[in-house]
Formats: structure tokens, sequence, C-alpha cells
């Protein structure tokens, strides 16, 4: 049976453009759903323009209240009956009670080889910290930040004189490449780790 995905973003929506073109033809896959919680996001007209629903939960309303916030994406989430959830660059840190509502279901990217660089500014840690390569990883959502099992990593050199930004654009092509293939993975039972060069 196809899963139904849903995607949050907060910005541009690079990484779900290419979860999104991925989910055609034999994938098991296909989204239902990019949520955000900026209704200025530039992925919102990216899923328009390819027929996806959108939705938006702005958080500012809610203030410091998460778990009011967290309801309110749950109400939206609930009526797209999302068996997958992506998360593509959504910059809001979720509780413990929303994670443990998907958990099993919900995927993140995040740009370090982790468990490095759990968090912010990790290409200039990574930088900082003399490392010759850093890279992007796709884990499981647990309420630890940043803390679940990864499905997958990519690695990219860094080269004498990078910058954040050098890295960061390295990266995000690796990214590109590596979630759609945990996704489809992922939609089809397999949870063993998948390593890319």
């Amino acid at each position: 049976m196809t899963k139904r995905v849903a995607i949050l973003i907060s910005g541009g929506g690079s990484n779900m453009v290419s979860l999104v073109e991925d989910m055609t033809g034999d994938h098991p896959a296909r989204p239902v759903l990019v949520m955000s919680n900026r209704a200025d996001a530039g992925g919102l007209e990216k899923a328009k323009a390819r027929g996806i629903a959108t939705a938006v939960v702005d958080h500012r309303p809610f203030g410091s209240d998460r778990p009011a916030f967290e309801d309110a994406l749950n109400r939206v989430l609930d009526q797209a009956h999302p068996d997958i959830i992506c998360l593509a660059g959504f910059m809001r840190v979720l509780t413990e009670g929303f994670v443990m509502r998907w958990q099993g279901k919900m995927l993140n990217i995040h740009p370090s080889l982790l468990p490095k660089y759990k968090g912010l500014h990790t290409h200039q840690r990574a930088i900082d910290a003399g490392d010759a390569e850093a890279g992007c990883s796709v884990h499981e959502v647990t309420a630890e930040l940043d803390g679940g099992q990864v499905l997958g990593q990519a690695q990219v050199p860094i080269l004498r004189g990078d910058t954040s930004d050098d890295l960061a654009a390295r990266v995000l092509v690796k990214e590109h490449k590596l979630y759609p293939l945990v996704l489809r993975r992922f939609a089809a039972g397999i949870r063993e780790r998948i390593d890319l060069p």
C-alpha cells in the first residue's frame, strides 16, 4: 500500500522538492501535504506548483506555548493521515509529546555527520574543529535533539579555505541525494543504514 508523506518546512524547501520529485513511478510513497510554520516560506509555492496540498501553522501567535502550537500542527496532520512525516528544514524544536505521538514515523535531515555537531552552526563547528570531512545525516526523530537512529549519511571533504557557506552548499547537494534515497527505503520498510560516498 502506498505510504502517505507529510513534509514540514520553514524555508525555501529545496530538500522538500528533492523528496517530492523522487516520489513518482514505483516509489512506495506519495506526498500528501507540505506544511510550514511560516506563511512566507518559499517552499509552499513550490509545493502548490506541483499540485500538493499546503498548510501554514504560524508558531508566533503561540509564543512560548509549544504544546499548543503542536496541537495545531497535529490537527492539520490528522486531516492528511500521513504514514510518514519528513522534517525538511523545519526550524522548530519539537516537544517529547509531539515526537512520541509520531514515533517511528518521522524522519529528519541534519547537516552534520551525527553524532557530531547536533544543533545549529554545524558547518562552522566542523571547520573550527579542523575536521577533514563533513556531511549530512538522515535519522529517525526521537525526543533527544538530533539523537535518533541514523538511517543514512553522506560525506564531503572540507577543503582548505572553506567558509561555512562553501561547505553548506556542497553538503546540500548531498542532502538532495541522500534524503530521497533514505525515504524510499524507509517507506518500503528498510531501516538498515546506508552511506553515500
